[in-house]
């Protein structure tokens, strides 16, 4: 099976198009994912270089072939043998889809709407959303291990935990969402602010197994490395919701949510994100619904007292 049976960038007829010229077909998986379904099969040798690209990964298979092998300790066939049993046709063919990732991670909403419309079909958008996001989900499902998904649930429902949220420029609306509702079903549940300049005194404010949750998705913010960092050295455990290809922040986490969020748009899409929120916000209320129908009775009283909604009649 070659690597171009396993992911699918939209090279019609097997054809390697020119660069930027691949249409809205979305990878399936990246070439992370490869090595990982790989590793079992590979060499001691190969497991030492796939080891090496991981560590910094992607910018560790980037370099020459020779500055790999030298950084991983392997000779050059060992580089090239292993590509080849990842499915790839040589170097040069794994190098340019790691290159076409970088791409895709960095790419802003203008060179997004543009590769979408380049070759959009003539159905209307609405179709062509649908499509792509019950795409998005159906891959979502399938590379998603439902134990995460469990000890994920597991670990927001300890109530002995703090758990604490951050988003960034777009993202930071998802994070404000489960707070909101997590706010409802337990305490101890605080969201960030949105100026990083604070975020030293949350950390501060951290203690050893609470839970930091971030929300990250290309392009990546820096300073979520950074906060990951400190929370981690405070105790807290991470937990991160990024896309296919993986914030930086994912390395540091415990736990790591890669979600398919491409769309026909300059935007990228939250649906699939915002749909295993959903799913963990239930789990977590289904698990603790004693202590959270007894939450709600007395926000509904709170609700009564300050006239919040109105009533019908």
């Amino acid at each position: 099976m070659d690597y171009d049976s396993v992911v699918n960038f939209g090279w019609e007829n097997g054809a390697r198009p020119s660069r930027g010229a691949c249409y809205v077909t979305v990878a399936s998986k990246t070439v992370s994912d490869v090595i990982h379904s790989h590793f079992g099969a590979l060499t001691r040798a190969e497991k030492q270089l796939a080891e090496s690209l991981l560590d910094n990964y992607p910018v560790s298979g980037l370099g020459s072939i020779t500055t790999i092998a030298e950084n991983a300790g392997v000779s050059t066939p060992t580089v090239v043998r292993m590509v080849q049993k990842l499915g790839f046709k040589g170097y040069p063919d794994f190098q340019a889809h790691l290159h076409l990732e970088v791409e895709a991670t960095i790419s802003n909403p203008i060179a997004k709407h543009d590769r979408w419309a380049q070759n959009a079909p003539g159905t209307h958008i609405l179709n062509r959303f649908a499509d792509a996001i019950m795409g998005n989900l159906r891959q979502t499902l399938t590379d998603l291990d439902t134990a995460t998904f469990d000890s994920v649930a597991s670990l927001l429902s300890d109530r002995k935990r703090g758990l604490y949220f951050v988003g960034g420029r777009i993202t930071g609306a998802l994070a404000e969402y489960f707070f909101t509702h997590m706010q409802v079903i337990r305490p101890a549940t605080t969201l960030l602010s949105s100026n990083s300049s604070s975020w030293p005194q949350y950390v501060l404010n951290m203690n050893s197994g609470d839970i930091l949750i971030i929300f990250d998705i290309r392009r990546y913010e820096q300073e979520m490395v950074s906060l990951a960092t400190a929370a981690r050295k405070r105790g807290a455990e991470i937990v991160v919701f990024t896309d296919q290809w993986g914030s930086p922040a994912a390395k540091l986490a415990r736990h790591a949510f890669r979600v398919r969020i491409e769309a026909p748009s300059a935007w990228d899409s939250s649906v699939v994100t915002l749909f295993i929120v959903e799913a963990l916000i239930e789990a977590v209320q289904n698990s603790t619904w004693d202590e959270t129908k007894e939450r709600m009775k007395t926000l509904e009283g709170l609700f009564e007292q300050t006239k919040l909604f109105r009533k019908p009649g």
